[in-house]
């Protein structure tokens, strides 16, 4: 599973004292204390089978399943980084008609710093941005999205996502 094998190189970086390197990963969820975690393995393997611009038409429609607006996919190449456009709606009071631009990143191996400051690089002015993927973050990737004094990316790994999909009740089609 490759969730396992991120948790072994994790463990592994951390016994060499690697720090802040795109080849250390970083998980914020403990897939072992979760109960369904099978049933979100078995979401993210689907959404891993899915082509790359079939991908970005599930995160169009998840967003506009969890109350997005104005929500469209951009061309597929020349998208300067920006995969998914959507804006914040009202139900969401404080951050309604907050343009959310997303990158979606369908793959395996980690994304790393260079796609974090890539996307940050493309938002329009005012946007907030969110980097989705179905694998994970490296250490520098999640860094960098914090980085003080830079606007701030919103980080969705693999794991994290499929529970979404799961806990909004999102068919996979």
């Amino acid at each position: 599973m490759d969730q396992g094998i991120s948790i072994q190189r994790l463990i592994e970086s951390r016994k060499q004292g690697i720090d802040n390197s795109d080849n250390e990963i970083i998980s914020d969820s403990d897939p072992q204390e979760e109960d369904n975690f099978e049933q979100i393995e078995q979401v993210r393997g689907k959404l891993l089978v899915m082509e790359p611009k079939a991908f970005e038409f599930f995160i169009r429609d998840l967003l506009v399943h969890t109350g997005f607006t104005e929500v469209c996919v951009t061309r597929y190449s020349a998208d300067g980084g920006v995969d998914v456009y959507a804006k914040a709606s009202g139900s969401m009071w404080i951050f309604g008609s907050t343009v959310v631009q997303v990158q979606a990143k369908r793959w395996l191996h980690s994304v790393g710093r260079k796609e974090v400051a890539e996307l940050r690089g493309s938002l329009q002015p005012f946007a907030r941005g969110a980097v989705i993927t179905t694998s994970h973050f490296s250490k520098a990737a999640i860094n960098e999205a914090g980085e003080e004094g830079k606007n701030p990316i919103v980080l969705v790994d693999g794991f994290k996502l499929s529970k979404v999909v799961i806990d909004e009740g999102f068919s996979l089609g």
